[in-house]
């Protein structure tokens, strides 16, 4: 395999735009810097070409992505886009999994010279993210953020109408029962597909059978449904806050012997790709991947070209996905 320009990074330790000065000749390099790059080269035996060389403009041609974690296929599907998408623009996807930024704004994608932007997917630390990122002057999107005071520069899902759907969706089946399972009140979705759901409730002049809070996994569902069996009391329906949760709660019934959607009917949210495989296939809400990192790449481009000065937030909006988990109520 080809040695490239980031393989002489990786091996030195150093920046990408610091191998690329020394190749260039430039004199703002460090002695002993110059020397680590020069000795990664011969270790791997590198030869510079006119792509290295361009990147003495001074850009990277590398974007980072920070997020939280790898087990959501939500983000997976995300980044994969972002990949796709940047690629076509001559850019390098560089992924880091981070729960927050550490202390001094200490994080390895936000050092000098390390990127030319900067995608933070679902952060969980996003003021110090922001403050730290506007110090060094790298451009940064929000995706998925947590604080609407942060909405500048920002993609995000309008997760108020995914709950609206999903619980208009039950209602028009005939279903006057219907609980919601969600996420951790600190997640912005949590409160806003809560916020549509009660909503539709409430123009119906209806209660929740119950709202429970508790962790995006299967053994959320799983464990709530079954004191709903152990208690002899289930509701006609559940709006679950992601598939993950929409699944445990099917596994509990299903085990149970309790039918679904005849018993009981069941609304997922962000149409993982389990959603259509397991049987019965998941009536759920789709967060639009593509459309997302479409959105929040060409942003960041533009920032990044100096073509955005002034900060901008585009709501995408979800698309309620009828499969079989939900049919109308006998």
């Amino acid at each position: 395999m080809k040695v490239s320009i980031f393989d002489v990074a990786k091996k030195s330790g150093l920046s990408v735009v610091t191998v690329s000065r020394v190749l260039n000749g430039a004199e703002t390099v460090r002695e002993k810097n110059r020397q680590k790059v020069l000795e990664a080269m011969k270790e791997l035996d590198y030869r510079p070409n006119a792509a290295a060389r361009s990147l003495a403009s001074g850009k990277t041609g590398i974007i980072g992505v920070i997020l939280t974690t790898l087990h959501d296929s939500f983000f997976d599907a995300v980044v994969k886009e972002l990949n796709e998408v940047l690629a076509l623009h001559g850019y390098y996807l560089a992924v880091s999994v981070s729960a927050g930024i550490g202390e001094g704004g200490d994080h390895y994608l936000i050092q000098e010279d390390r990127v030319d932007g900067l995608l933070l997917l679902s952060p969980m630390d996003e003021d110090n993210y922001i403050l730290e990122l506007k110090r060094r002057g790298i451009p940064y999107v929000l995706i998925d953020h947590q604080k609407p005071e942060n909405d500048a520069f920002s993609v995000t899902v309008d997760n108020w109408k995914g709950g609206y759907a999903a619980a208009r969706h039950l209602l028009e089946l005939g279903h006057t029962s219907i609980a919601h399972l969600c996420g951790q009140e600190v997640f912005r979705s949590t409160r806003e597909r809560r916020g549509g759901f009660m909503q539709a409730l409430e123009e119906q002049g209806l209660k929740p059978f119950e709202i429970v809070y508790g962790d995006f996994d299967i053994a959320f569902g799983y464990e709530t449904c079954k004191r709903w069996l152990r208690e002899d009391k289930l509701p006609g329906a559940v709006f679950a806050g992601d598939d993950n949760i929409a699944l445990g709660v099917v596994n509990a019934l299903m085990e149970a012997g309790v039918e679904v959607p005849g018993k009981v009917a069941v609304v997922g949210y962000d149409d993982h790709f389990i959603a259509s495989r397991l049987r019965p296939h998941m009536t759920t809400v789709r967060q639009p991947a593509d459309k997302i990192a479409l959105a929040a790449a060409d942003m960041l481009l533009k920032r990044i070209d100096g073509k955005m000065k002034r900060g901008a937030s585009l709501r995408i909006d979800p698309e309620l996905i009828v499969r079989e988990t939900t049919a109308n109520k006998e």
